[in-house]
């Protein structure tokens, strides 16, 4: 098992594919961005994917499994993304590529420890990474979509039933096991039947949406106060545009425009993941660095901002994908810094 210093450092990595993956943002809608190089938008989706949010995760669930080994794969993810805003393609790829193996390895050892339906899931969610990492190397991220989606969804939504078994009853994991299992194999039916299967990925996105909307606790907990209310404030939207995004591909098929690629893709990786990374992070956080990261109310500010720049952005995206457009995705990149100070001033004042 690492000490909290190492952790801090491979959580380092995390927030350098971060910081590099905002900076592609902005130079990929056309704004003013610190480092303005034409390959980052190109690689743009797999440094936020699995740099940054693959780094988060695996980060975490090596910390459960407490073997020093099962850090390699939040370090090789983290170092392939740095690689690849570098501009070392190949070799960022390669890294992705090990740190999903890795990833996976990591979840095999947990299921060997606690052979369980909910781990199996876990494991179930490394697959379509993997696949996607792959895949990148003879095709372009577009292709891969569906398959980093189903990545991230099966990977949060197995989270929020290994947090909420309570509350979501005696069939949340048989619910999850259906689910997971429909989300991956539409996204892997997107590879051969494109349209079909992507309207079989948006069934499945839509009706995960709609279970955690009823079935988890969040319902609830909006209603009460302080870090509760936080917590299900942010599920609730998260989940919210999870429903957009499923919507999108259910009646949309494939994207066939820029304006609604655009939101099959934020309204899942914005709306729904880092919102779920901000309802998390005060009781996640503290497990990965060795020091609590207590609620503050300013947390608030970086949630909304993100709702409301996402709202915008998809707002422009209808209007043409004009000033409306950059300022919605300027917005939701404010708010990712605004997070990382608030969280990081919190821990600090703790």
């Amino acid at each position: 098992m690492t000490t909290p210093l190492p952790r801090v450092a491979l959580l380092a990595l995390g927030g350098v594919c971060l910081l590099a993956g905002l900076d592609a943002a902005l130079v990929a809608v056309g704004v003013w961005a610190p480092v303005p190089a034409a390959h980052l938008p190109q690689v743009h989706g797999m440094v936020m994917t699995l740099g940054f949010m693959g780094t988060l995760i695996s980060l975490e669930r090596a910390q459960a499994l407490r073997q020093s080994w099962a850090y390699l794969a939040p370090a090789l993810l983290g170092c392939g993304g740095i690689a690849l805003a570098a501009g070392a393609h190949l070799l960022g790829q390669l890294l992705l590529i090990e740190g999903c193996l890795a990833f996976a390895l990591v979840y095999l050892a947990l299921w060997r420890r606690a052979p369980l339906p909910l781990v199996a899931v876990q494991v179930l969610s490394t697959v379509p990474a993997l696949v996607a990492a792959f895949l990148w190397l003879s095709v372009d991220v577009f292709s891969v979509l569906t398959l980093l989606e189903a990545f991230l969804v099966v990977t949060i939504a197995a989270e929020r039933a290994e947090l909420a078994q309570l509350s979501l009853g005696s069939r949340a994991v048989p619910r999850l096991v259906g689910l997971a299992s429909a989300l991956v194999g539409g996204a892997a039916a997107t590879l051969l039947w494109p349209a079909v299967g992507s309207r079989i990925f948006g069934l499945a996105v839509l009706a995960t949406a709609a279970w955690l909307m009823r079935d988890d606790v969040a319902r609830r907990m909006v209603r009460t106060h302080g870090l509760r209310r936080y917590n299900g404030a942010a599920l609730l939207a998260g989940c919210g545009w999870l429903g957009v995004a499923g919507l999108v591909w259910l009646i949309g098929g494939v994207p066939l425009n820029d304006a609604v690629y655009d939101v099959a893709i934020h309204a899942v990786f914005l709306g729904f993941g880092v919102s779920m990374i901000m309802a998390h992070a005060p009781l996640i956080f503290p497990a990965v660095l060795g020091r609590p990261l207590p609620y503050r109310p300013a947390m608030w500010l970086p949630l909304a901002l993100l709702h409301m720049g996402l709202l915008v952005r998809v707002l422009g995206d209808a209007l043409g994908r004009g000033l409306a457009w950059q300022i919605g995705s300027v917005i939701t990149v404010l708010s990712l810094l605004t997070f990382v100070v608030t969280a990081f001033l919190s821990a600090v004042r703790a």
